[in-house]
């Protein structure tokens, strides 16, 4: 009975995985069928060139040479030619925009997912999926599905052609089709297991190159460059062993497709020369009954070829659509002005497990335009009240909603951070410029607030030094300045964006105290004031506030 259940449930997922790929390829159908058109064309035009050619050698066994026949055959060649080159530029777009199509749409779900979710999987594993996993259904659908259909069409063509001149021997060559379907089912399980295990294997191996180079510092710090490589190739040989299995699954299945039919062209020519002996047959018809066998056999081949393709396209497509199963963050259209705004929570608990609680009856008001500290030990939960308050994470029970000055409310979603201005801990800067890294507070802001911001920032100084000023480009999280002038960006980033609720997550621990206060002033005159929510620990930071608010014991204090 399990098993039936589990049969069951893989007929479900299979059907899921053809739907998603047929609703995802629609756009692309007009273009995938005229790539099939012009292989279905080579192989019309490859089959009357076999008729011509026994035409040509009938008549040169007669004495005659037909040169207009051979005349044809040349532009044929040419013709047929033609199609292929058409054929290759064609699929060579086609795959690009689609597998770009996957890629962004893989992307777009991984940026408008919830935080928490997406942080389940490994960077690595998402950029496998990203990149093989969408390669893999891209070249599956714009190759592999419509290479299927043009070998059924091929086969269909030939064995008719072939039946018309000798129907025992067309019978005899596609008897070996349900041999073939048998051997290939026989591989269709364990194939699907290995390319299971290829991909996950691919996506380990990815994440520790990932990670191990995001954090050099730490490898060189604790001298393990070694070990880290001993782990890398601990990882390919693991990767490689699966590689390896994947390969020899499909190498036994071709080659006891390929014995089958070799038996099958062999038997083939047997019949045809003891036909041809018997002066049963000319040397054109010869000729025709080789190439036509072959041809009638070539695509039950690579139909069964197409197998570990097809279980790479099923294995890839339920990787990605396992992403697509995760949630999208919920945005509410904002309802309220929001000018100047505030936040209350109320009974707000929260828990990384349902059994651990890092929060529990939180109850905080922080009012339009005020400064609050938050503060307390490492690890206490400080940062997580944040996260929750920009509901990149939800809370398990309670209320988090912004408000103004009118008593307008609403709850805290994913499009109340559009009146938000963040600064995390950490460098957080992407490579480019910096005037690039400013402008993603706020792409529309003029030269004159990019440089205010700058210079409220307390970026200016050693911005002016750079050679390029703010156009200087500095590599991945701030490559080329400082912590502290990395930090200045990242502030600068954030007031760019003129945003009424500002949150500062240990915001200036890279400062040094005259610039540290330099910074929180120049936020302090801001017209309108913002409300501004500060985790810090240096108690240089309580001075500049209206209140601290203190987290101990999962509670605010």
């Amino acid at each position: 009975m399990n098993k039936f259940f589990s049969k069951l449930a893989k007929i479900k997922s299979k059907k899921e995985y053809i739907s998603w790929l047929f609703s995802y390829s629609k756009p692309y159908i007009p273009r995938i069928i005229l790539v099939m058109f012009f292989n279905i064309m080579a192989t019309v035009f490859s089959i009357l060139m076999a008729l011509l050619s026994k035409t040509i050698i009938d008549s040169a066994t007669g004495g005659n040479i037909i040169a207009w026949a051979i005349g044809i055959y040349f532009i044929m060649i040419f013709v047929n030619i033609a199609f292929t080159v058409a054929n290759s530029l064609v699929s060579i777009m086609l795959n690009e925009r689609f597998s770009f199509g996957i890629r962004k749409q893989v992307y777009e779900k991984i940026i408008h997912a919830h935080w928490m979710d997406i942080k389940e999987y490994h960077t690595g594993d998402l950029m496998t999926r990203f990149t093989s996993d969408a390669g893999n259904v891209a070249d599956g659908i714009v190759n592999t599905i419509p290479t299927i259909i043009e070998l059924f069409f091929e086969l269909c063509a030939t064995f008719f052609t072939l039946f018309y001149y000798e129907p025992l021997l067309a019978i005899f060559a596609i008897i070996l089709a349900p041999i073939s379907a048998l051997i290939s089912y026989a591989f269709a399980r364990k194939m699907h297991k290995y390319q299971k295990k290829v991909q996950e294997s691919e996506s380990a191996y990815r994440s520790f190159v990932q990670e191990s180079l995001a954090n050099l510092l730490i490898v060189k710090a604790f001298t393990i460059e070694d070990e880290a490589v001993d782990r890398l190739t601990n990882l390919r040989d693991n990767r490689f062993k699966w590689v390896l299995k994947r390969a020899e699954v499909g190498i036994a299945s071709s080659s006891a497709l390929n014995f089958a039919f070799q038996f099958g062209y062999i038997a083939a020519f047997a019949f045809g020369a003891i036909q041809l002996s018997n002066n049963s047959i000319t040397y054109g018809t010869m000729s025709i009954f080789l190439t036509l066998v072959n041809r009638v056999q070539a695509p039950i081949i690579n139909l069964a070829q197409q197998l570990p393709k097809i279980v790479s396209i099923f294995t890839s497509a339920g990787r990605i659509i396992e992403l697509e199963d995760i949630k999208t963050e919920d945005r509410l259209p904002n309802k309220i002005d929001s000018t100047n705004v505030g936040v209350k929570l109320d009974n707000v608990n929260f828990g990384y497990t349902e059994k651990d609680f890092v929060l529990e009856d939180v109850n905080l008001d922080i009012k339009p335009g005020e400064f609050v500290a938050i503060v307390g030990e490492s690890g206490i939960g400080k940062t997580t009240l944040v996260r929750l308050i920009m509901s990149f994470m939800n809370q398990a029970s309670g209320l988090i909603s912004f408000y103004n000055k009118e008593n307008e409310s609403e709850p805290a979603n994913a499009s109340t951070r559009e009146f938000i201005s963040y600064v995390p801990q950490g460098n957080t800067l992407f490579s480019g410029t910096i005037r690039e890294n400013i402008q993603m507070g706020n792409y529309n802001a003029t030269e004159e607030e990019i440089l205010e911001a700058v210079k409220m920032a307390a970026a200016d100084s050693f911005i002016s030094e750079l050679p390029k000023g703010i156009d200087t480009v500095i590599g991945e999280r701030g490559h080329g300045i400082s912590e502290g002038q990395a930090q200045r960006v990242a502030i600068a980033r954030a007031l760019v964006r003129k945003a009424p609720f500002l949150v500062l997550d240990e915001a200036t621990s890279s400062l040094d105290e005259k610039t540290e206060i330099k910074v929180l002033e120049g936020i302090k005159k801001l017209s309108p004031r913002p409300t501004c929510l500060l985790i810090t620990h240096r108690p240089s930071v309580l001075k500049y506030c209206d209140r601290e608010i203190k987290i101990e014991n999962k509670h605010t204090i």
